[in-house]
């Protein structure tokens, strides 16, 4: 079984920063593809940013320059740095990972939103 714990979340002003973290424990290794998504009450679940088992990373349209998204595979860990944060970034961020990291793989995993494994989440308030 494969467990995932964000943290990091909290409440900035427009243009500030965070960073997220995901722990990732149990039966995971860096070959995993491992994502970023972001929820709001009413609203369906949209992917932010997704690393493949190669590294290679892909972003939302309204994301791309002022996130990144970083993995270290020998902590099991995935992270999300957040500049310039906007009051459209508000929301619950969720870390995802499945087994399937190709790169075609995980990018429709991450589309379609169905990675097997999920945290809990954390929440992000960006304030105009």
């Amino acid at each position: 079984q494969v467990q995932l714990l964000e943290s990091g979340g909290g409440s900035v002003q427009t243009g500030g920063s965070l960073k997220l973290s995901c722990v990732a424990s149990g039966f995971i290794d860096s070959s995993y593809c491992m994502s970023w998504f972001r929820e709001n009450d009413g609203e369906e679940r949209v992917g932010v940013a997704a690393v493949d088992r190669d590294g290679r990373q892909t972003y939302a349209e309204s994301v791309k320059g002022r996130f990144v998204i970083s993995r270290d595979g020998k902590k099991n860990t995935l992270s999300l740095q957040m500049n310039n944060l906007e009051p459209a970034d508000t929301g619950t961020y969720y870390c995802a990972a499945d087994a399937r990291g190709r790169g075609d793989d995980c990018n429709a995993l991450a589309q379609a939103r169905t990675l097997r494994h999920w945290g809990q989440g954390t929440q992000v308030t960006v304030s105009s």
